[in-house]
């Protein structure tokens, strides 16, 4: 299972000790390790297809302040997908309205048809990376259809539906990013927590300080902008629990990799 950090807040802030906690766990995530800072529709990503606490790169990142309104983090327990640069997170891909979005997901596509086409034009391996190219296509042909660009309740309310269609019968905690709203969404008990600060909200897949973290609300896409939570989806129910299918079907893939 990999793991998941972001942040949204209304004025820049300095996430250093977060990161260094959160990336401290990488030795049970060993497959790669990346960090997108985002500011409105400018995105940086870094990222290596190795241990974060074992690369000197992000030793030295971190040695200067990391200051941002939003952020994602993620270390990966890789599962579909090899241990190569282009498998890991965070994913960006531009809108045909010159949007950016970037994704960050922990956990398995295991089966939802929609996503199949996008093997063969990826540039990777990961199911993660098709979730991304879905959605944004979704975006692409909801505007050719209505022939005017979505704003941004709009987007919300077509991934609300997308997301609530392919969390069944899969693990789907993720975090997304559009230039304007900061979604979240999870459907496995336990594994996605939320710090709420003035003005900020921070996510980790576990509590990363001694201050009062929560569990995120369950099964229902969430959208925050300037430390505030904006807008709150439908809760679908579609909870997903390991079973010993799933588990065969994972093992069976990571023995391969």
């Amino acid at each position: 299972m990999c793991e998941l950090f972001g942040i949204n807040s209304e004025e820049n802030i300095q996430i250093n000790d977060y990161l260094k906690e959160f990336f401290s766990h990488s030795h049970a995530h060993p497959h790669g390790w990346g960090m997108a800072c985002m500011n409105g529709h400018t995105v940086q990503v870094e990222k290596e297809p190795m241990q974060a606490s074992k690369s000197n790169y992000l030793k030295e990142r971190l040695s200067v302040p990391v200051q941002v309104k939003n952020a994602f983090a993620h270390i990966r327990y890789a599962t579909i997908g090899n241990v190569e640069y282009r498998n890991c997170h965070p994913y960006t891909k531009k809108d045909k309205s010159g949007r950016w979005w970037t994704l960050i997901h922990n956990g398995t596509i295991f089966d939802y048809a929609p996503l199949n086409k996008y093997v063969s034009i990826q540039s990777g391996d990961t199911d993660s990376e098709r979730i991304l190219l879905y959605l944004v296509e979704l975006v692409d042909q909801e505007e050719r259809r209505l022939q005017r660009p979505l704003d941004a309740k709009d987007r919300f309310w077509l991934l609300d539906s997308v997301i609530a269609k392919m969390a069944e019968g899969n693990k789907l905690n993720l975090m997304l990013y559009d230039g304007e709203f900061f979604y979240v969404h999870t459907n496995y008990q336990d594994s996605l927590y939320e710090l709420e600060k003035e003005n900020q909200f921070l996510f980790s897949t576990s509590p990363l300080s001694q201050e009062a973290w929560h569990p995120v609300t369950f099964t229902t896409l969430l959208a925050y902008q300037n430390g505030k939570r904006v807008l709150t989806g439908t809760n679908h129910g579609n909870e997903y629990k390991d079973s010993e299918e799933n588990m065969k079907f994972l093992y069976s893939i990571f023995s391969n990799l």
